[in-house]
């Protein structure tokens, strides 16, 4: 049998055939890369990849989320340049990456700035809008907070007082110059080093010291070359996952919706489970030769005189002076309300 085909018809047909191949390639995932220094297998990582199960199911196959755990795409001044170029379309930071997008998150590398995981959740829901507007200016979308513990001085001599931490060469994140500034001008030891490489810097006497969290210490195995840590916390670890205003604009609103329900879920499951596993990971180091160094009382009040000294050189550097401001006053705020309940 021959069939015959008018011109018509053959255009008809055409259109037809690009219909169903539109239809189709509409239909697959959207493939979302998310680049994060956290470790594979961990129990960040777990909930990232959970939060991106969720995101599949949720939309339908609309969206997936392949997490570059690890660093394996670079430190997070090289994952923010990746997600500036479309390399990358999403990141789960800590506030130096945060930073590099925008210099008002530096108010979280303040020492001593909070004393309570209840003022650090106060102080980021208040000001949500504030950091999401900022976040938005600079083409990036804030899908939730995260946090990485509290950190401590994780050091390879004992530190106590100030004076013990200024002997030592300390790790700072390559690319903060502002950081490396603060501390040099405090009479500190900076390195700026890629947190990739600190494994490496403790192993070579590069540095000495690094401030971190419990969990990562335990996670990244930095412990065995640091087995001091400082019982006084330095400041909580401050993060959040942010994705391209690209990327973002690629979605349809109602993955968008979905995937903001699903992000918000895993950061309080973030609050919840951190705190926890950091405790468990100072007994778990504490059985394997870590030991935590006890600051009395009288130390303590000197290291918050040093911090109040970091405030205020933070202070005069930021462009964001107003922002650190508005973070110390609800601090106060929520501070006042605990201390009359």
């Amino acid at each position: 049998m021959r069939f015959n085909f008018s011109r018509l018809q053959k255009f008809v047909l055409v259109l037809l055939c690009f219909g169903l191949l539109h239809g189709s390639l509409a239909q697959a995932a959207t493939v979302i890369k998310m680049a994060t220094l956290v470790p594979d297998g961990s129990v960040w990582d777990q909930i990232l990849k959970d939060m991106g199960a969720s995101w599949q199911e949720d939309t339908d196959g609309e969206v997936s989320l392949r997490v570059y755990a690890g660093g394996i795409a670079g430190d997070e001044p090289d994952v923010v340049r990746k997600m500036r170029i479309g390399q990358i379309h999403a990141a789960a930071l800590t506030v130096t990456g945060l930073t590099v997008i925008d210099d008002g998150f530096s108010v979280f590398e303040i020492p001593m700035l909070f004393d309570s995981y209840g003022e650090l959740f106060h102080v980021l829901e208040t000001l949500r809008p504030e950091f999401e507007k900022r976040l938005a200016d600079k083409g990036y979308i804030l899908l939730n907070w995260g946090q990485g513990g509290w950190v401590h001085f994780f050091s390879k001599e004992p530190i106590s007082g100030v004076e013990d931490l200024r002997k030592q060469k300390l790790f700072v994140w390559a690319g903060d110059d502002s950081a490396v500034q603060l501390w040099r001008q405090n009479g500190f030891q900076p390195v700026p080093l890629a947190a990739t490489d600190i494994l490496t810097g403790l192993q070579t006497g590069m540095i000495q010291a690094l401030p971190t969290t419990p969990l990562a210490a335990l996670s990244l195995q930095w412990f065995r070359q640091t087995p001091y840590m400082q019982g006084l916390g330095l400041a909580p670890l401050v993060g959040a996952t942010v994705m391209s205003e690209r990327a973002w604009k690629r979605l349809s609103p109602e993955a968008q919706k979905a995937i903001k329900a699903s992000a918000r879920k895993a950061e309080k499951e973030l609050w919840e489970q951190i705190p926890q596993q950091d405790a468990r990971a100072v007994k778990e180091m504490s059985e394997r030769g870590l030991t935590v160094v006890e600051v009395p009382e009288d130390v303590a009040a000197a290291w918050r005189k040093e911090a109040e000294t970091f405030i205020n050189f933070q202070r005069q550097r930021m462009t964001a002076k107003d922002l650190l401001d508005r973070v110390r006053k609800e601090r106060d705020a929520f501070r006042a309300r605990s201390a009359a309940q």
